[in-house]
């Protein structure tokens, strides 16, 4: 079998986060961001549909990272996001991170909105 580093190309996956922060393709954020292959954007968080409806046709799926534990997201960003033709699934910070890594590494149309730990 061969265990070889995950190759990226031009794109930035999350290299780690801690509290208050993510890195992401190197570079340092601090707070709630937004990431896909095109960009990385801070998010106002939950009440910021506005950011998150820009990736529609560009995206098929938006991980939600809700911070350290798994919660429940606003029923109208949910309803908006599903509106505008993206699947949303949400998860703890953590997960959605490395989630977004797999599938953006194999070339899915992906993007993530976390929430810092």
């Amino acid at each position: 079998m061969d265990l070889s580093e995950a190759r990226f190309g031009d794109l930035r996956p999350f290299d780690g986060y801690g509290p208050g922060f993510f890195r992401i393709g190197g570079e340092l954020f601090e707070g709630p961001v937004v990431t896909s292959p095109a960009a990385t954007t801070p998010w106002d968080g939950y009440g910021d549909a506005e950011t998150l409806l820009k990736l529609a046709g560009e995206v098929d799926v938006i991980f939600v990272g809700t911070g350290a534990e798994i919660a429940h997201v606003p029923g109208d960003l949910r309803i908006a996001v599903e509106e505008a033709g993206m699947g949303l699934e949400v998860m703890a910070s953590p997960a959605a991170c490395r989630t977004y890594n797999v599938l953006v590494g194999e070339g899915r149309r992906v993007a993530a909105a976390v929430l810092p730990v």
